[in-house]
């Protein structure tokens, strides 16, 4: 990857002939061997990192003019702290094979008449000037030291695109949380898809999808994505890992009712968000996860038509792998069908599944610790009448 980033932009490429010890870490452009004045006026060396806006695989831009910089504060010959370079302390987390490049602060120094840097030649030529001139000139010291290494982007990531949403927002640390995770969405009908869409875009390492339903016109009106006429009768779980299989590697099918007979194919989930509207089929679906203590997420809705409009609630509800049994004895998921199943009225809209499915996505980042939780809640009902949530801890 950094030969063909190398290759396809020409400011990188610059760069790399200038001399600078480049290597890309994931989102990142790292500029190592940056030498810079302390406050006795010691040499020292720090390291540039900015963030690369992916434009495809192979092209990349410039999110904007700022850089972090893994040092202290670089001081002028007169052994005051440079001017104007604004920003401020701050971390940033990069991967285990950049654990040398420790940032502590960002710079913001943009150039005077334009605003911006041209490229990112311009940049890191703007940047070292400023911050290394002192040093270059009172030691002696280069930054052109032609250490360029390999790239050091994740092996282990699920996306077949470099994640730059994770980098522009420095919150790396924050969505390793969720790398080690296989997830097991059972029923993708409106919610269970919404579900799915949020979780193809978090890095967790495996999403397995189980339905047996096949796809029909109503599914689209109620899931994201595009309706191609060639999905129609095709089984759920294959149209909906389609959709994502050019986006991000791990998704897999089953075709099946789950019941008792599907440890096997729960083999390894750590997570597993429940998604079916039978009473029935969640009772099933419970005693098996509750036996193979996999935590889970069930979600729920009810609507109803009075006054002449819908109103109703949301429901999402945590059993953890320890308590799990416990809330299930609780009732607060119906695990039986009513007498009058197969006349109800099952009413189901787009953007309440999308909000069901979020409040269980945001549940579950929560208990990774990527959300803060003030407090450890495992039922919430969201009220549409007067749109208020009511949670149970």
């Amino acid at each position: 990857m950094f030969h063909q980033l190398v290759s396809h932009n020409p400011d990188l490429r610059r760069l790399l002939e200038r001399g600078y010890a480049l290597a890309i870490d994931g989102g990142y452009l790292v500029v190592r061997d940056i030498p810079y004045l302390d406050e006795s006026k010691a040499l020292q060396v720090g390291a540039f990192v900015t963030t690369l806006q992916f434009v495809d695989k192979t092209r990349v831009v410039q999110a904007d003019h700022q850089v972090f910089f893994a040092g202290g504060v670089p001081h002028g010959m007169d052994g005051r702290p440079i001017p104007n370079l604004g920003g401020g302390p701050c971390s940033l987390s990069l991967s285990e094979a950049s654990r040398d490049v420790g940032v502590q602060r960002s710079f913001s120094n943009k150039p005077l008449h334009s605003g911006k840097f041209d490229d990112f030649f311009a940049k890191i030529e703007s940047y070292t000037a400023i911050i290394s001139g002192p040093a270059i000139a009172l030691h002696d010291a280069t930054p052109y030291t032609f250490k360029a290494t390999a790239d050091v982007v994740r092996p282990d990531s699920a996306f077949l695109f470099h994640d730059t949403l994770t980098s522009r927002a420095a919150i790396g640390d924050l969505s390793c949380k969720l790398t080690n995770d296989v997830i097991a969405i059972i029923g993708l009908g409106g919610t269970g898809a919404y579900v799915l869409d949020f979780l193809a875009k978090t890095p967790v390492k495996e999403i397995r999808l189980f339905d047996f339903d096949v796809f029909h016109v109503h599914n689209a009106f109620r899931s994201p994505g595009r309706l191609d006429e060639s999905d129609l009768s095709k089984p759920k779980v294959e149209v909906y890992r389609a959709r994502y299989e050019t986006f991000r590697t791990g998704v897999s099918s089953f075709p099946v009712y789950v019941n008792a007979s599907s440890a096997e194919q729960l083999g390894g989930v750590t997570f597993a968000f429940v998604c079916v509207d039978k009473g029935a089929a969640r009772a099933g679906i419970f005693e098996l996860l509750l036996g193979l203590q996999i935590p889970f997420i069930d979600v729920g809705m009810g609507l109803k038509r009075k006054d002449e409009a819908l109103g109703g609630m949301i429901r999402t509800t945590y059993y953890s792998a320890s308590e799990g049994t416990h809330t299930k004895e609780r009732q607060l998921a119906p695990l039986a069908d009513a007498p009058d199943e197969e006349y109800r009225v099952n009413i189901q809209i787009a953007e309440l599944n999308a909000m069901n499915a979020c409040l269980a996505v945001i549940r579950f980042k929560q208990l990774r610790g990527f959300y803060r939780a003030v407090d450890p809640y495992y039922h919430s009902v969201f009220e549409l009448d007067d749109t208020k949530i009511v949670t149970e801890c």
